[in-house]
């Protein structure tokens, strides 16, 4: 059975874009007669608030969504994404980092080297540092990152491959991507931990989202393999854009669906303006 998921995370209101991509999961598993499953992404607690978590739920009924109950919440399940970093960690595939984004921007300066993506490719900087040192770096109150060592997570697993409904199969190995952080001091669990993990234990068998986060599934792909969890198929949608050709987005002042329904709209136009015509 096809199982997929819309998974927001309650920074902000929801917009044109976060609809297009609910609809894009729903209509997946609608066609194939599937589930569709709802998760809210609130590990960051500094960002996520109460209040946005009601506004997804408003939204996506505004639109005529309906989701399989209950809904998993990520702050509720903070022991899975501990158990899986002490896994890791026991299989001495993390190591603490304690650079800034600063120090990786001027690491790859100094080598020559061009960022990869949004984010620096970070350089390994920290991976030889001693345990000793670490131990004595954090007990003194500095700050740090526990990262994939991606080197040694490939020697265990090898090449991988996965697949992409309209790009077919991609094949990944470990000059792909660097070292990836999967937890901070203050956010317990990466974005890639902790999406991964979460569609294993909800049984997704088809993954929706945008091309923006392409690259990011090269890394969760390792970590199934790392954890022995279940692999979905991927399909990533395109991302829809303002008039000036910028993705739509929170940070940049997109239209909220609040301010649309507040000023008259009308769900089931939007609903076929964003290509889902057979939807309503």
């Amino acid at each position: 059975m096809t199982v997929t998921r819309f998974a927001p995370s309650p920074t902000g209101r929801l917009h044109r874009g976060h609809a297009f991509a609910a609809l894009f999961a729903a209509h997946a598993a609608r066609r194939a007669g599937g589930r569709f499953l709802l998760r809210i992404e609130d590990i960051d607690a500094s960002r996520c608030k109460p209040e946005f978590e009601a506004g997804i739920f408003e939204d996506l009924a505004w639109l005529g969504l309906a989701w399989e109950r209950p809904v998993r919440r990520q702050s509720e399940h903070m022991a899975d994404y501990a158990a899986t970093l002490a896994r890791l960690e026991a299989d001495g595939l993390l190591y603490r980092c304690f650079c800034t984004r600063a120090d990786i921007a001027r690491e790859i300066a100094a080598a020559g080297g061009a960022p990869h993506g949004e984010a620096p490719f970070y350089p390994g900087t920290c991976r030889h540092l001693s345990r000793a040192a670490g131990d004595a770096r954090a007990a003194a109150g500095a700050g740090y990152a526990l990262r994939l060592d991606v080197a040694a997570a490939f020697a265990r697993t090898g090449e991988l491959d996965w697949h992409d409904r309209d790009a077919g199969r991609q094949l990944i190995g470990p000059g792909r991507f660097g070292d990836v952080v999967l937890a901070r001091k203050d956010v317990p669990a990466s974005y890639h931990l902790a999406a991964t993990l979460d569609d294993h234990l909800q049984g997704v068998t088809l993954v929706t989202r945008g091309q923006d986060l392409f690259a990011a599934t090269h890394v969760h792909r390792l970590l199934q393999a790392l954890l022995g969890l279940d692999t979905p198929e991927y399909r990533h949608h395109p991302l829809l854009q303002d008039a000036g050709g910028n993705r739509l987005a929170k940070r940049a002042g997109a239209e909220s669906l609040a301010a649309l329904r507040a000023a008259g709209a009308d769900p089931v136009t939007l609903v076929r303006e964003l290509g889902f015509i057979d939807f309503t």
